[in-house]
């Protein structure tokens, strides 16, 4: 998420002038729809090292052509199959609570950034559609891309937190973790981020610009006055870079730090229990890696780069394109660590996707039904004896 200064966006956005303006932060999530305007304002930008543009246009065109759209699909399709999954009743768990929250931060995330591919697009093939598509569609943009992320961050922090309790403190997890409270954990926390993060709702507007020469009225994007107030800036945003990257980052090390060595002091397991459990822990151990790795990039992006200057140069736009790409990855992948480290999930996949046509015709609805109880019964004494 790019930090940028507040007039530069609206240099950007609006095509106005953008001298003596406070500075406003913004994220790479900005960036991303704002890349495509910035090539009709090199006017108002200073000259800057040709190949230093042709890496950051490159960037662009690639991550918001390319990838985006190829991680999108694949990781809108895990996450809704990851729902689907972890909400039956045979895998009900805390654990799996928590997973279901995370799927569906995950999905808003790539929902947005599946938009902003569609509006890169559109801008290529229709300019004038595309870009009011993207001044209508960009303050809203900018808050859910923020929201996601914090709530992502924090639901991972919960999950390292439950598994932390199960696997350094056995005895008092049974007592504190709950599926009802991982649930209230869950609702509380997209609750607490919306609030959080509203002021970044409230930080852009589409307005109309009129034009004297045409006769004509488009629309742009433009800042609003409450975040035209410095000392409002700088205060929240460094309180929400602390709340979306990098107190999380620092927890989750933390608590990653623990499980690990409780691991590697433990005996190789021997029973089916010891070892399911095993893998359970090294899966959430996992995905919290993913998170830190796909992450810190763009904290440490975000922190250095938040203050201190007017506007960035063209490397460090592209920089931060693919720092931003590294989140969307984030988002997309936990479906194939659950597939690859979690075997309860797996079969209850392909109990619900993956089985063969011929065997299910070859049942009547009632015998399929008495089947699949059967199934569910022993999935739910296994998944009993993973937490």
């Amino acid at each position: 998420m790019m930090a940028r200064n507040g007039s530069a966006a609206r240099c950007l956005l609006g095509n106005v002038s953008c001298y003596g303006q406070p500075n406003v932060t913004s994220y790479l999530g900005d960036l991303r729809l704002l890349a495509a305007v910035t090539s009709l304002n090199d006017t108002m930008e200073p000259e800057e090292d040709v190949s230093g543009r042709e890496f950051y246009l490159m960037a662009q065109l690639v991550t918001g052509l390319v990838f985006y759209p190829l991680f999108c699909l694949f990781g809108l399709t895990g996450n809704i199959l990851s729902i689907i999954v972890l909400s039956g009743r045979q895998m009900a768990t805390s654990t799996n609570s928590f997973l279901v929250g995370l799927a569906v931060a995950d999905t808003i995330k790539l929902t947005n950034d599946a938009f902003y591919s569609v509006v890169t697009l559109l801008i290529h093939v229709n300019p004038q559609a595309g870009y009011r598509a993207l001044h209508y569609m960009y303050p809203y943009a900018h808050y859910f891309f923020n929201v996601s992320v914090c709530i992502t961050a924090w639901l991972s922090v919960a999950v390292a937190a439950e598994r932390y309790m199960l696997v350094c403190h056995a005895t008092r997890a049974r007592t504190l973790c709950s599926i009802a409270r991982a649930r209230a954990t869950v609702i509380f926390v997209f609750l607490s981020m919306g609030v959080l993060t509203t002021p970044l709702a409230l930080r852009y507007r589409t307005v109309p610009v009129h034009h004297n020469d045409t006769n004509d009225t488009s629309y742009s994007v433009d800042v609003t006055d409450l975040w035209r107030v410095r000392s409002f800036v700088v205060a929240y945003t460094w309180s929400q870079n602390c709340m979306r990257s990098l107190i999380p980052i620092a927890i989750l090390c933390t608590l990653s730090y623990f499980i690990v060595r409780s691991l590697r002091r433990t005996r190789p397991p021997t029973k089916r229990r010891q070892t399911s459990r095993r893998r359970i822990t090294i899966m959430l151990v996992s995905v919290i890696v993913v998170f830190v790795v796909c992450v810190t990039p763009d904290a440490v992006i975000s922190t250095v780069y938040g203050f201190g200057y007017y506007e960035a140069d063209y490397v460090v736009r592209g920089v931060r394109e693919i720092t931003d790409l590294l989140l969307t990855v984030n988002s997309a992948v936990n479906f194939v660590l659950y597939c690859t480290f979690n075997h309860i999930f797996r079969k209850n996949f392909i109990a619900l996707f993956c089985s063969q046509p011929q065997n299910r015709s070859s049942f009547s609805s009632h015998n399929l039904r008495l089947s699949f109880a059967t199934f569910r019964q022993s999935t739910v004494n296994e998944q009993k004896e993973d937490t």
